[in-house]
Protein backbone atom coordinates (compact mmCIF):
# COMPACT_ATOMS: atom_id res chain seq x y z
CA UNK A 1 0.00 0.00 0.00
CA UNK A 2 1.01 3.68 -0.64
CA UNK A 3 -0.45 6.91 -0.16
CA UNK A 4 1.23 9.65 -2.42
CA UNK A 5 0.43 13.77 -1.77
CA UNK A 6 1.24 14.41 -5.28
CA UNK A 7 1.15 18.34 -4.96
CA UNK A 8 4.18 17.58 -2.22
CA UNK A 9 6.38 15.64 -4.89
CA UNK A 10 9.27 17.86 -6.13
CA UNK A 11 12.01 15.61 -8.25
CA UNK A 12 15.70 16.73 -8.80
CA UNK A 13 15.27 17.49 -11.94
CA UNK A 14 12.88 18.50 -14.67
CA UNK A 15 10.76 15.29 -15.51
CA UNK A 16 12.52 13.51 -12.28
CA UNK A 17 9.71 10.59 -11.71
CA UNK A 18 8.71 8.63 -8.25
CA UNK A 19 7.83 5.16 -9.65
CA UNK A 20 4.42 4.08 -8.29
CA UNK A 21 3.77 1.09 -9.62
CA UNK A 22 4.37 -1.79 -12.43
CA UNK A 23 1.94 -3.79 -13.60
CA UNK A 24 1.71 -6.76 -15.72
CA UNK A 25 4.32 -4.37 -18.29
CA UNK A 26 2.39 -0.85 -17.47
CA UNK A 27 4.44 1.61 -15.29
CA UNK A 28 2.85 4.31 -13.04
CA UNK A 29 5.05 6.94 -12.40
CA UNK A 30 4.67 10.82 -10.96
CA UNK A 31 6.43 13.43 -12.51
CA UNK A 32 7.41 16.75 -11.72
CA UNK A 33 8.70 19.16 -13.84
CA UNK A 34 9.29 22.91 -14.89
CA UNK A 35 10.47 22.75 -18.32
CA UNK A 36 9.50 21.41 -21.35
CA UNK A 37 10.06 17.89 -22.62
CA UNK A 38 11.09 16.77 -26.01
CA UNK A 39 9.28 15.51 -29.36
CA UNK A 40 8.66 12.18 -29.07
CA UNK A 41 6.77 9.08 -30.02
CA UNK A 42 5.96 6.77 -27.58
CA UNK A 43 6.55 2.58 -27.84
CA UNK A 44 2.77 2.82 -26.88
CA UNK A 45 0.01 4.29 -25.70
CA UNK A 46 0.26 6.69 -23.14
CA UNK A 47 -2.13 8.39 -20.24
CA UNK A 48 -1.14 11.94 -19.17
CA UNK A 49 -2.55 13.04 -16.35
CA UNK A 50 -2.50 16.41 -14.77
CA UNK A 51 -2.60 16.04 -11.31
CA UNK A 52 -1.25 19.72 -10.45
CA UNK A 53 -0.45 22.42 -11.94
CA UNK A 54 -0.66 23.56 -15.90
CA UNK A 55 0.81 21.85 -19.53
CA UNK A 56 0.43 22.79 -22.48
CA UNK A 57 0.28 19.43 -25.00
CA UNK A 58 1.58 19.85 -28.24
CA UNK A 59 1.04 17.27 -31.26
CA UNK A 60 1.28 16.46 -34.51
CA UNK A 61 -1.77 14.99 -36.47
CA UNK A 62 -0.64 14.82 -40.57
CA UNK A 63 2.40 16.52 -39.77
CA UNK A 64 0.35 20.00 -38.77
CA UNK A 65 1.17 20.84 -35.04
CA UNK A 66 -2.05 21.59 -32.99
CA UNK A 67 -1.93 22.36 -29.10
CA UNK A 68 -4.06 22.64 -25.89
CA UNK A 69 -3.68 23.57 -22.93
CA UNK A 70 -4.31 20.82 -20.09
CA UNK A 71 -5.78 21.86 -16.58
CA UNK A 72 -5.50 19.87 -13.27
CA UNK A 73 -7.48 16.94 -13.18
CA UNK A 74 -7.17 17.28 -17.26
CA UNK A 75 -6.12 13.85 -19.31
CA UNK A 76 -4.18 13.31 -22.20
CA UNK A 77 -4.41 10.04 -24.51
CA UNK A 78 -1.76 9.32 -26.79
CA UNK A 79 -2.37 6.57 -29.13
CA UNK A 80 0.39 4.74 -30.97
CA UNK A 81 2.25 6.89 -33.41
CA UNK A 82 1.21 10.06 -32.05
CA UNK A 83 4.11 12.51 -31.78
CA UNK A 84 3.60 14.82 -29.01
CA UNK A 85 5.66 17.35 -26.41
CA UNK A 86 4.30 18.83 -23.00
CA UNK A 87 5.55 22.42 -22.05
CA UNK A 88 4.85 22.92 -18.41
CA UNK A 89 3.90 26.36 -17.58
CA UNK A 90 5.21 26.83 -14.28
CA UNK A 91 5.26 23.95 -12.22
CA UNK A 92 3.39 21.07 -12.98
CA UNK A 93 3.01 17.34 -11.66
CA UNK A 94 2.03 14.69 -13.95
CA UNK A 95 0.53 10.97 -13.69
CA UNK A 96 2.21 8.82 -16.64
CA UNK A 97 0.97 5.82 -17.35
CA UNK A 98 2.98 3.91 -20.26
CA UNK A 99 4.29 0.60 -21.05
CA UNK A 100 7.44 -0.32 -19.53
CA UNK A 101 10.48 1.02 -20.82
CA UNK A 102 8.64 3.36 -23.09
CA UNK A 103 10.14 6.74 -24.49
Amino acid sequence: MKIIRSKEFIADRPWGALDIASMNGITIRLHWTDKPYNWHINDGEEIFAVLDGRVEMKYRIDGQEKSTVLDTGDIFYASIGTEHVAHPIGQARILVIESAGSV
